[in-house]
């Protein structure tokens, strides 16, 4: 690990502190490659990959989308790092709540909850980023209409 932090370091992909006998590694945020790593990494081994695989097998989830503050920052809004993972659900409740057991914030609504959108909740997740990280084949309509919503970030894998 620490050849590669060198080799890191000379290319100028992370900058290194010394304090002590201890080195701080950072990602070098002003490299030109910060970016694409960022993503390469995110969309390898980060929250989208993570949840997308635990949430796989979940009967009756029309969609799996990250929310909240994650996404925000995901989606290159500045603020404080999260806390959490906020997870929505979309399918039907009561077999979607009996499967997930992830240490998340997971909320699980129904898909006429989220196209009727009558609660403040639906419409004010639908107004922040999202990463939608699932779509059930059975619902194309709902990956159109979810990539159709503003201010998406870049498609993960």
């Amino acid at each position: 690990a620490q050849r590669e932090v060198n080799r890191a370091e000379q290319a100028g992909i992370v900058t290194v502190r010394r304090v002590g006998p201890a080195r701080l590694v950072r990602a070098n945020s002003a490299h030109p490659l910060f970016t694409p790593l960022r993503q390469l990494i995110l969309a390898t081994y980060g929250p989208p990959v993570v949840v997308a695989k635990q949430f796989a097998n979940i009967d009756g989830a029309a969609a799996v989308i990250l929310f909240g503050s994650w996404a925000a920052r995901y989606a290159g809004e500045a603020g404080r790092a999260p806390n959490d993972i906020d997870v929505l659900v979309l399918g039907e409740a009561d077999r979607a709540e009996r499967e997930i057991g992830l240490p998340v914030q997971a909320t699980v609504r129904s898909l006429d909850q989220w196209r009727q959108a009558r609660e403040s909740f639906i419409t004010e997740v639908k107004r922040r980023p999202l990463v939608p990280v699932l779509v059930d084949d059975g619902h194309p309509d709902l990956g159109r209409e979810l990539q159709a919503l503003p201010d998406r970030p870049e498609e993960t894998p």
